[in-house]
């Protein structure tokens, strides 16, 4: 059920976006997309190297997003307002999942990234709802980024 957002829940999700406007953010938000691709922690590992500037812009965006979904997870954000407006973390999520289950046991943290996976879960369902085939189109089209990568990375 679709609920109307409050005007607070509205300068929230605002204030969100302009943290997203900062430079040193927009700047890993742009390699994490240029560069994270990852099946494996190990893989992760390599891409993004705890202590190096690559590994700084990775926990960047891993550690904003999670953030908002917490806020949105707690209530503190409109869901309908945020998925309407806000589907980079997704993207985010799709990138990460397969080196999520290995991250989790290997730094003994279960819920790690837990508010970033738990909104991507419900943007499925709800975007399923709203435009059947979405998430799989995002999918492939992901899947094609990496192959572009892939090929500019052997040239």
């Amino acid at each position: 059920m679709e609920t109307k957002p409050t005007h607070e829940q509205a300068e929230l999700q605002l204030k969100l976006y302009d943290l997203r406007r900062e430079e040193r953010l927009r700047k890993a938000r742009d390699w994490f997309f240029k560069n994270f691709f990852a099946e494996t922690l190990e893989d992760a590992m390599k891409v993004a190297p705890m202590g190096t500037e690559q590994g700084a812009s990775f926990m960047m965006v891993v550690s904003y997003w999670d953030q908002a979904c917490a806020m949105l997870n707690h209530g503190l954000l409109n869901e309908d307002l945020f998925f309407e407006t806000t589907g980079e973390f997704v993207g985010v999520w799709e990138r990460i999942k397969p080196t999520i289950p290995e991250a989790r046991q290997r730094f003994a943290n279960k819920q790690f990234v837990a508010n970033l996976e738990k909104a991507a879960e419900r943007f499925e369902a709800w975007s399923e709802k709203r435009s059947p085939g979405q998430m799989a189109a995002m999918r492939q089209m992901m899947k094609m980024m990496q192959s572009q990568q892939a090929g500019a990375a052997k040239a």
